[in-house]
């Protein structure tokens, strides 16, 4: 009765191993969504273009991709030639990125000049 016992247990441990279906498995693992986010577009208002350090200071919305409340914040620029299409006081659409730690505009549209 013990050895009995003592096996029933051990059944009890041992993992089971139950054969996937691909529906299974792609509830546990969801395929990579591309991330509309990542692309958007945020609204905001040039306040200051500093050349020489290739940034700029923008009173921005709310940045979906990076969780970001409104505010006026400076960015770098990844490409300086991003600040040749704008001025302090322009309408701007922009999308920003975390990279290094730092954010990055990474698009600009101007909306007003």
């Amino acid at each position: 009765m013990k050895k009995n016992l003592l096996i029933a247990v051990m059944l009890a441990a041992a993992p089971v191993h139950a054969q996937q279906t691909g529906a299974d498995h792609a509830a546990h693992h969801p395929a990579p969504v591309a991330s509309a986010a990542k692309s958007a577009l945020s609204d905001g208002e040039v306040r200051k273009v500093d050349h020489d350090a290739k940034k700029i200071t923008l009173r921005h919305g709310p940045i979906a991709n990076l969780d970001m409340p409104p505010m006026t914040m400076v960015f770098q620029v990844r490409n300086p030639a991003l600040l040749q299409q704008v001025k302090a006081g322009d309408k701007i659409r922009f999308s920003a990125e975390k990279i290094g730690g730092a954010y990055v505009v990474t698009g600009i549209e101007n909306t007003r000049k």
